[in-house]
């Protein structure tokens, strides 16, 4: 079952039209749907995703670093990792600056693993943005980073 069509005539629907934290919310629901699907045969989630991508820009993190740096709930770090390493895309490796505590790094199965989604995620965009041109899709991810940037940091 797909998701449900906005019907934006009904009046209800066009006062929300003009929320834009709705419409960032139904398109970020959107969006999450769409490469969860992609994600599915692989048995990740977008959040196990989000993790290889940071995990990816990185020589390795603790894992309360990527609770922080991701805003997820240190208990739900741990359960990510744990399903990265079952699938042999991350690993726990001791800190070289604490022997205490472990690091998390991306794997090569791992990085393999990104580079082949690198077109799912493009198609899974095109799909999102099919309705805005080359130079509105480029405004569009310049406003959001810029949103990101101030919000999210």
């Amino acid at each position: 079952m797909g998701p449900a069509l906005i019907d934006a005539q009904e009046p209800w629907m066009r006062t929300l039209h003009t929320d834009t934290g709705y419409l960032l919310y139904r398109l970020g629901l959107r969006s999450g749907q769409l490469f969860n699907a992609f994600l599915q045969e692989s048995g990740l989630r977008l959040r196990h995703y989000a993790l290889l991508r940071f995990l990816a820009t990185s020589e390795g993190a603790l894992q309360r670093e990527l609770s922080s740096r991701l805003g997820y709930d240190p208990s739900a770090i741990v359960g990510l990792v744990d399903d990265l390493e079952k699938l042999g895309f991350a690993e726990r490796r001791p800190s070289p600056d604490d022997r205490r505590s472990r690091i998390v790094v991306l794997t090569p199965k791992g990085r393999a693993f990104l580079r082949d989604t690198d077109e799912a995620g493009l198609r899974v965009t095109n799909t999102l943005l099919q309705g805005l041109d080359p130079a509105e899709r480029d405004t569009l991810h310049t406003l959001l980073r810029k949103v990101a940037e101030t919000q999210l940091s």
